[in-house]
């Protein structure tokens, strides 16, 4: 390189400042490119025209490490820290002026702008939000492909910030309908075949980020004006209370980051000290909740660990055994080694019978007093239980076998849940007990009829198939080697426990299980709902829960059967035949109640003063209430009609019709009756309706709109 292009800067050039963090630091070197005269004068970038001269890469000679005090020691080991803009040196290669011109960037930026309807160059503003979704795009849709979903911690929190700031950009460009799927499209066409799995999971991406979308625009919409509000209430440069920003957060969803930005943007900073003072407070009411009332002392627990360590748990087989007692509380027995299981991994505890040679107790609950040490929670029967003694521990052997069946069936579950839905499909927690077994899991849409019956038929295949279900120790690193899964929410040491649950299913597991898979009966999906963003939770029976509830169903169909007087194998046709004649019943009464306001209407016009029309109309529900309106309104005559009815069921509903030619507007005339009812709607200009919670106050709703129109 010719040494003029060479300059040399002052010690100052540094990676790490003084007063910066300790760790690895150095002098720094900078390469730039020269865009030419037309972008500034010569002079090298020291001295000369940032314009025009362009950084593309950074190099840090790491030589020194720096203390806490700001002293540098030269390391040992030296290295070259380096980092280069891809971005900017493609700009340089295609000779644009901007990253957003190049040909990753420009389709992404013109996507934006043609689902915006905004042009790039219109104002600085709104080139600011469409360079943010062309970025954001890429990012969301990488993020997604890659299995990560919107959510409130780790990665997917940091996926929802992304969605959300591009959504709000496009809210701040008054755009209605959704923008991420169309943004997703491009971000497939430009880089999908660089990667192409981007290309498979395209759909997927799609989905996602519209279904946060849309979950976000409600969020944004809500919070957005009660911010508004409170910014109008504060006056210019005041600070946002911590107690507002943490409403907006724990009420609206609003994250405490969108309120600072849309603060900051309109002179407003935010009580962060006071928001997070709030959330600690709520944490600890959380926390506090949890704790509950009474609750043994888990002293006496940590002291059997220490001195005999954790008590011996004899495995799935394992129903009946001679112990011994280590320790007694007021409802809780210690042994040295026991047949019950106690709760974790989302299977409950065993229940059953402790006998000494003083007494009987019933266990009630098995669960963790101490890490490692079993707790058996107790009911006392006769006499009493002393620590030293030699008792009888045996566990109810047949909810024992109800459990073991519905832990293997989740196993099963969520092998076919992943073989159905996809690989995005990962547990997120479970609860197994001998009647029911849940399994919550991470899905962005509702389970269809056609997908639940494919997960139970790939279940019920293997089920019937009768294979193995071994259930082993070995180490971590072997576990993993043979592609064994790991359980939500469970820790696992060194050596772990896993269950070959037949051919398909091989996961970390440390409850109990089956022998065989036949073992586990029917298996039937009972329900399927949402419990969170991208959360999904089935709950399912197995062995006789299947056939309860087949039965169950019987008995309502042939009660159902009998009510309608038909047959069993009827019913569907008389059920069919029943709701198409309430269909037609309530079409003839809606077109009585219409004729009804037709003659009515003719009263009610003769009430009008200077062509508008005031009244109460009770007996009436919101539609007839708006049809009598229109009725109203349509007389000769007629420049408006304010209608306002309170069902005797509660609620209240005023309507509002005004003529074309009457220049008035509908949602005006009613916007303060509406909140004078404690309600609000009725956006349209010619026909609004609007509903309230507060009956007593709708006369003097009425007569707000009399002062109204009179003034």
């Amino acid at each position: 390189m010719h040494p003029d292009r060479i300059q040399f800067l002052d010690a100052d050039n540094w990676w790490g400042p003084p007063g910066g963090p300790p760790g690895p630091c150095g002098p720094c070197s900078e390469i730039y490119v020269d865009k030419g005269a037309a972008y500034g004068p010569d002079g090298g970038p020291a001295s000369g025209s940032d314009e025009r001269f362009l950084e593309i890469w950074n190099l840090v000679f790491m030589q020194f490490a720096r203390d806490t005090d700001g002293h540098d020691t030269e390391l040992p080991k030296k290295n070259i820290d380096t980092g280069a803009g891809l971005e900017r040196i493609l700009g340089v290669l295609q000779g644009v002026d901007s990253v957003f011109e190049t040909d990753v960037l420009a389709p992404l930026v013109e996507t934006a702008q043609r689902v915006t309807n905004t042009r790039l160059g219109a104002a600085e503003r709104s080139d600011i939000s469409l360079r943010i979704l062309a970025e954001h795009a890429r990012t969301m849709s990488f993020l997604v492909s890659d299995g990560v979903f919107p959510s409130n911690e780790g990665r997917g929190y940091v996926l929802r910030r992304i969605i959300r700031r591009a959504v709000r950009e496009a809210y701040l460009l008054d755009v209605a309908d959704l923008v991420t799927p169309t943004l997703v499209d491009t971000t497939v066409e430009v880089m999908g075949e660089a990667y192409p799995d981007l290309v498979k999971q395209q759909d997927f991406v799609r989905t996602v980020v519209a279904r946060e979308e849309e979950r976000f625009r409600a969020t944004l919409k809500s919070g957005t004006a009660l911010l508004d509000t409170e910014l109008d209430r504060l006056g210019p440069g005041a600070t946002i209370g911590g107690s507002v920003a943490f409403l907006l957060h724990d009420t609206h969803g609003f994250p405490l980051e969108l309120t600072r930005e849309i603060a900051l943007e309109r002179g407003h900073d935010v009580d962060e000290d006071g928001f997070a003072s709030e959330m600690a407070e709520q944490r600890q009411r959380a926390k506090d909740a949890r704790k509950g009332a009474g609750g043994e002392s888990v002293e006496v627990f940590a002291a059997v660990s220490a001195e005999h360590g954790p008590t011996h748990f004899l495995g799935d087989d394992s129903y009946a055994i001679d112990a011994n007692v280590l320790a007694v509380t007021d409802d809780s027995i210690v042994l040295d080694h026991t047949p019950f299981y106690a709760e974790s991994g989302g299977q409950v505890g065993d229940t059953g019978v402790i006998t000494s040679p003083t007494g009987r107790a019933r266990i009630v609950e098995t669960v963790y007093g101490a890490p490692g040490v079993v707790r058996h929670r107790f009911e006392v029967l006769e006499g009493d239980i002393e620590v030293g003694q030699t008792v009888t521990a045996v566990i109810d052997g047949e909810r024992r076998d109800a459990i073991k069946r519905n832990h293997t069936a989740t196993h099963l579950l969520h092998w076919a849940l992943r073989e159905t839905l996809g690989d995005h499909v990962k547990q997120q927690g479970s609860l197994v007990g001998p009647d029911r077994l849940r399994f919550d899991f991470s899905h962005y849409e509702a389970l269809s009829d056609d997908e639940i019956i494919a997960i139970e038929d790939l279940v019920a295949s293997d089920i019937l198939a009768n294979s193995p279900a071994r259930h082993y120790e070995t180490t971590k690193d072997k576990a993993e080697e043979i592609g064994a899964i790991a359980f939500f929410g469970d820790k696992y040491g060194d050596v772990v426990k896993v269950l070959e649950a037949g051919p398909h299913s091989t996961e970390l597991c440390g409850g109990t299980h089956v022998k065989a898979l036949g073992d586990i009966g029917p298996v039937k999906i009972i329900s399927e709902a949402s419990i969170g963003s991208n959360i999904r939770r089935i709950e399912a029976v197995s062995g006789m829960g299947p056939l309860e509830r087949l039965r169950e169903d019987e008995r309502r169909i042939k009660a159902a059967a009998e009510a309608m007087g038909v047959a069993t194998d009827e019913l569907v046709d008389a059920v069919e035949r029943r709701v198409a004649e309430v269909k037609d019943l309530r079409t003839r009464i809606r077109d009585l109640e219409r004729q009804a306001a037709a003659g009515r209407s003719g009263e009610l016009a003769e009430q009008a003063v200077d062509g508008i029309v005031i009244a109460r109309v009770d007996g009436l529900d919101r539609d007839g209430v708006r049809d009598l309106a229109v009725a109203v309104r349509d007389r000769a005559g007629i420049k408006a009609v304010v209608l306002g009815t309170a069902p005797d069921g509660g609620g209240v509903t005023i309507v509002a019709a005004v003529a074309a030619d009457s220049g008035l507007n509908a949602s005006e005339l009613i916007a303060d009756a509406a909140k004078k009812v404690k309600g609000g709607g009725g956006k349209s200009a010619d026909l609004a309706v609007a509903g309230g919670k507060d009956p007593e106050a709708l006369d003097e709703a009425l007569d707000l709109v009399r002062a109204a129109v009179r003034s």
